[in-house]
Parts: structure tokens; C-alpha cells; sequence
């Protein structure tokens, strides 16, 4: 048991920090309007380990000039609080905050039982907002003890736009100066990824390799008490390593030992649920056919190349292909719309993004394309998608290259990511 005094002197260092955020250069990100403050269901951002979440709620909440409370049990003075000391942490809240109808919890998944009291302070009128690291812990329980009175915001690390920002980039003027100055910076997004605290952290790799061990063994290995600890941790990096990629269960079943299929799927899941790899089914019009073949990606490209040991820091054309991809989790997110990938036998498609059955559009992404057969192999691909999927909305995205052009009677649009987002 944590003693009030203790609580008092945790929580108020807890207000200093965050107030001492409103001297800092924050970035405003589109989510924030996603936030409802004046719900009556609780607000849950949900997404990685140091993307930003607690910065964008705090935002959306100083934007609507609301008075609220703040507790991070992300904290490890926190260590062994038990569901019943909620209420001791909300008595000293009002201690120190005055009367509120604002509650911000951050990373409250660490402590069982935590969806009591909040669907407590629901019911009394309390509009909260959440923030965790644990998409199943937080949706999961909340769906099944809140009764649907929550709403989830997905928050990955920033885009390029937002990279941009927070370095100064004119992302906007086609002047000759800002135009290289924009290419540059991409190209160093290529490598770094968009974790904020990269931006301003020297010791990139050792920041990266702390991320993942967490992530790894806080938010999984202890939650779900994993017995095989060793072989789990080196399935994780192997998968980060050869992403993208289809995976095949049996196949890591067989490479790391585990006694089943199952054991497989569900450490997967545990990585997916914690936001380390992110899953795009295949596309099928058929709803039970999704649920295969899936294909992996990291959060972030730096999970691919600031590892210790990383496998694959150099291919371009997959770190590429996984900017597309988070870049349209943000929009999809935003539109309610879901992604897909395309494989048929007669060629394959990155992107489909679709609305229920309908395809959107059809985007295809390849770093170089000045080789004619990878110009051809990309098209090919994208009349594939249009022929199945009847969308000539049709985009190839490569590093460089922007161009309008037809292929087969096809219209196509090719852009370079960096103006594409």
C-alpha cells in the first residue's frame, strides 16, 4: 500500500511536469479533434510506447481551456498500487487540483482492475480521458465492463508532415531551397522514424534498443506471463527483422521450438496488441478469408534498423513501404476506412484501401522505379488491383519520381511519398 503522503508528493510532481510542457515546442496533431472531452464515454488513446499520447491529450485538453486532474501510473513510484487505492490517488487529485470534471489518466492499464473505477467515475459524471500502451487490455475490458461507453483513438509516431514541423521544414513552398530542404529531411525520416523524443535524443540506438525491451518485457512478458521468456524475445526481433512479411506460423513454430500453432499465434497477437507490429490482412471480398495470410509491419521504421542486430537496415524499399502503410493507418483512422493488401497469382498490390467491400483506391509503392521491369512489375500490379477489385483509382508512390502515365488503357498517378503525405 502506498501511504497518502507518498501519493501527494507522486501526483504533484506529476502536475509540475506537465505543466512545464506549456514551455516547450509541442506539435498540434489531427487526433486532437478526435477527442471528445464532453463525451459521456471515455476517450482511450491507444497506440506504441513514446509516440506521443499523453503530449496529444494534454493538448486537447489545454486547446479546449477545460480545468483538469492528472495521474501517470507510468510511473515507478507507482509500483504495487492496488485498484482499491484508486480512490486515495482521486482524494489527493482534489487536493491538489480543486473540484474537476476532467480526469486524465495516463498508461492506467498497469494496474488491475483499473476499469472499475473508471466506469465509477462514469457514472458520476466524470469525463475521462485514457491513454495506454495495450490495445486488448484497454479496448477488451472496457468493451466488456464499460458497454460500449468508450471510444478509441489510435495515435502512431509522427508523420512526415509533422516530423517536418517540429524541425521547421517548409513542407508547403516549391522554391528550389525549401524543395531540397524537404528532400533532406525525408531522407533523414527514412532512417530515424518518427518517435518525437528521437528528434531531440543523440543516442539513438540505445533509445530505440530501451523501447523495445520494454515494450517486450513490461507490457508482455509480465502481463502475460511468458514462460519461454528467451525464445519469445527472439521471435519478436526476428519478425521485425524480416518485415514486411507474410508470416507463416508454422514455420515459427518450427524455427523457435514452441509446443504449438497457438502458442505461436497468440505471442504475435501479444506483439500486434502492443503496438510493436502492426497486421494488414489479405484482401478478399469475403469476410472469413481476411483472417489469413496476414502480412506484418513495424510501427516504425526505427524498430527496423536501431536495434542491436537489426537484419534489414538498408533495405530502402521496405522501410518505404512501411511509412506508406502508417501513414494510412493515420488516414484510414481518421476516415473510417480499413487496408488491405492484394496477392494473386496474377501480381500483387501493397495497399488497397477500402470502405466495407468497395476499394478506394488501389496504391502500389517501390523506392526505385527508373529499371523497366520494376516500372512494369509496379503497373502490372496496379491493373492486377484494378481488375479485381473494378478501382482505377489507381497510385504508385515511389522516393522520387512524380509523373502522370498511362499503362494498358490505365490511368496512374506516380508520386514521391514525401509529397504524397
Amino acid at each position: 500500500m502506498i501511504d497518502s503522503r507518498t501519493l501527494e508528493t507522486i501526483l504533484l510532481d506529476q502536475k509540475n511536469e506537465l505543466e512545464a510542457r506549456e514551455q516547450e515546442a509541442l506539435c498540434h496533431r489531427p487526433e486532437e479533434a478526435l477527442v471528445e472531452i464532453n463525451s459521456p464515454q471515455a476517450q482511450v488513446v491507444i497506440g506504441v510506447r513514446r509516440s506521443g499520447k499523453s503530449t496529444m491529450c494534454y493538448q486537447a485538453l489545454k486547446q479546449r481551456g477545460v480545468h483538469f486532474a492528472y495521474a501517470d501510473f507510468d510511473d515507478e513510484r507507482f509500483k504495487g498500487l492496488q485498484a482499491e487505492q484508486l480512490n486515495d490517488v482521486l482524494e489527493v487529485l482534489y487536493k491538489i487540483y480543486g473540484d474537476f470534471q476532467y480526469l486524465f489518466l495516463d498508461e492506467i492499464q498497469d494496474i488491475d482492475g483499473w476499469h472499475l473505477f473508471v466506469n465509477r467515475m462514469l457514472r458520476q459524471k466524470m469525463h475521462v480521458i485514457i491513454t495506454g500502451s495495450n490495445a486488448k487490455l484497454l479496448s477488451g475490458e472496457l468493451a466488456t465492463h464499460l458497454t460500449g461507453r468508450n471510444k478509441e483513438i489510435s495515435l502512431y509516431p509522427f508523420s512526415f508532415q509533422e516530423f517536418c514541423d517540429m524541425k521547421g521544414v517548409d513542407t508547403k513552398s516549391v522554391a528550389t531551397k525549401e524543395t531540397a530542404f524537404r528532400r533532406a529531411a525525408f531522407d533523414e525520416y527514412m532512417q530515424q522514424g518518427g518517435f518525437p523524443e528521437l528528434l531531440i535524443i543523440e543516442d539513438k540506438r540505445h533509445y530505440i534498443n530501451t523501447l523495445v525491451d520494454n515494450i517486450l518485457k513490461r507490457d508482455i512478458e509480465q502481463r502475460y506471463k511468458i514462460v519461454y521468456k528467451a525464445a519469445f524475445e527472439q521471435m519478436a526481433h526476428h519478425l521485425l527483422n524480416i518485415s514486411p512479411s507474410i508470416v507463416a506460423t508454422q514455420e515459427i513454430t518450427d524455427l523457435f521450438h514452441f509446443k504449438s500453432l497457438h502458442t505461436t499465434k497468440n505471442y504475435i497477437d501479444y506483439l500486434k496488441q502492443a503496438y510493436l507490429l502492426v497486421g494488414v490482412p489479405k484482401y478478399a471480398t469475403k469476410s472469413k478469408l481476411r483472417t489469413v495470410q496476414e502480412k506484418l509491419y513495424a510501427v516504425d521504421v526505427a524498430m527496423m534498423n536501431m536495434r542491436e542486430n537489426a537484419f534489414s537496415p538498408e533495405n530502402l524499399g521496405w522501410r518505404l513501404e512501411t511509412i506508406v502503410l502508417i501513414q494510412l493507418l493515420r488516414k484510414c483512422k481518421l476516415n473510417g476506412w480499413d487496408i488491405c493488401y492484394l496477392k494473386e497469382r496474377s501480381g500483387e498490390c501493397d495497399f488497397l484501401v477500402c470502405q466495407g467491400n468497395q476499394v478506394q483506391q488501389c496504391i502500389q509503392v517501390s523506392y526505385d522505379i527508373s529499371n523497366e521491369k520494376t516500372r512494369n512489375r509496379e503497373l502490372n500490379g496496379l491493373k492486377t488491383a484494378a481488375q479485381v477489385t473494378k478501382c482505377n483509382n489507381l497510385l504508385l508512390l515511389t522516393d522520387h519520381t512524380y509523373e502522370d502515365t498511362t499503362h494498358e488503357g490505365l490511368d496512374i498517378k506516380i508520386r514521391p511519398v514525401h509529397e504524397w503525405q
